[in-house]
């Protein structure tokens, strides 16, 4: 069943080891199926490279395991995501280190660079997720209420999580909250610990493609 998307969450579950995004078995990995509405979910505590589609959990919307062994302790996490936001169809998690040393001291990463104005976020900053304890329904609400507002989510104490239209997507947005969050210990670094000059929702807003450029 859903044999495509089991080799997708295959892939991209590896591609965050492998990157250093996700370390020791951490992190997971999910996407959702638009015909069923099942969801495809790495398993718990099983190391990428290991991982094989056969390995690859698949639950419905009320945390039924239709397939696989035992789900990523975070499903009722994702779940709740997919809830929240129906345009989205996959969610990456990581502990990546810098974005998560953000989370850790619940500091959002603000607006200084234009880039960010792709990533719907509400008021211009990569929010950070109220703590709750791991695999918890009191989590789960948090980071879903969070994701509602941005596709870039830092979860305190916690780590990271990325959501997407796809895999490959949620995947992008999951790497660029750690470069995002280098950048920007780079700048405090460099600048005494202040903030650069900011960007503006107004001054996201404002841009639109350039009426020059002809097809």
């Amino acid at each position: 069943m859903l044999e495509t998307l089991k080799e997708q969450v295959v892939h991209y579950a590896r591609k965050a080891q492998n990157a250093g995004l996700c370390k020791h078995k951490a992190g997971n990995v999910s996407v959702r199926d638009p015909e069923t509405g099942y969801i495809c979910i790495t398993p718990s505590g099983v190391d990428r490279d290991l991982l094989t589609p056969d390995m690859v959990c698949v639950v419905d919307k009320d945390l039924h395991v239709i397939e696989g062994g035992k789900p990523s302790s975070e499903t009722l996490m994702h779940i709740a995501c997919y809830r929240e936001r129906e345009d989205i169809s996959a969610i990456v998690h990581t502990h990546s280190a810098m974005a998560s040393a953000f989370a850790c001291l619940n500091r959002p990463i603000p607006s200084f660079i234009f880039e960010l104005f792709v990533f719907h976020l509400d008021n211009g900053v990569i929010p950070v997720a109220p703590y709750a304890l791991p695999g918890t329904t009191e989590l789960a609400e948090n980071v879903a209420a969070t994701v509602k507002r941005s596709d870039l989510v830092l979860m305190e104490r916690h780590g990271t999580i990325a959501v997407g239209k796809d895999l490959a997507e949620a995947y992008e947005n999951a790497d660029y909250i750690e470069e995002l969050a280098k950048i920007y210990y780079t700048i405090l670094t460099l600048n005494n610990g202040r903030d650069p000059k900011l960007f503006t929702p107004e001054d996201f807003r404002a841009w639109k493609y350039p009426d020059q450029i002809r097809q």
